[in-house]
């Protein structure tokens, strides 16, 4: 008796088919095994519904000699952080934590770090939307920018959030 081998692998599991493009998909746990097709269509409408809209982060490049400026909202001109997402999309969020009572659930994120295979050493910095379990008021969440923007046609979708919020 033998070793059993997973023979659903290389199989999709939003159209059925066998591709080479067929693989484990997510950052920090495995979230599908989806073809690249499947995968965009099914990461695309995620990102939409959780606001991880930013573009891509653009890596400088190392033999540029110019000043190096961190990305700053085009609606209020703060600085915010630019973090990949658990299915490789972007997200800008606020550049500190505040209490979870403070932040309306659509805009709750955390910052999980993500180790090499087989270290303690950290290798990426990852956000992950607060879904599921509720935090507790008093733990800290990091707010999507949206949350906290200085815009006022922002400012009024956010305060709408926490109004609508069921506590």
């Amino acid at each position: 008796m033998g070793a059993t081998q997973n023979t659903n692998q290389n199989v999709c599991q939003g159209c059925h088919t066998s591709d080479t493009t067929v693989k484990q998909r997510g950052r920090i746990c495995l979230m599908a095994v989806l073809c690249d097709p499947c995968w965009n269509a099914y990461v695309n409408e995620l990102a939409i519904e959780e606001g991880a809209t930013a573009p891509p982060k653009v890596e400088p490049d190392p033999d540029d000699f110019a000043l190096y400026e961190p990305a700053t909202c085009g609606d209020c001109g703060a600085v915010v952080r630019h973090y990949p997402t658990n299915y490789d999309r972007w997200v800008y969020l606020a550049i500190e934590d505040l209490p979870a009572k403070d932040v309306a659930p659509r805009y709750r994120w955390r910052l999980e770090t993500i180790r090499g295979r087989h270290s303690r050493v950290p290798v990426d910095i990852v956000a992950v939307r607060i879904r599921g379990m509720e935090p507790l008021p008093s733990d800290p969440v990091r707010p999507a920018h949206r949350a906290v923007c200085l815009n006022p046609d922002t400012k009024h979708e956010a305060e709408q959030e926490r109004a609508t919020d069921p506590k």
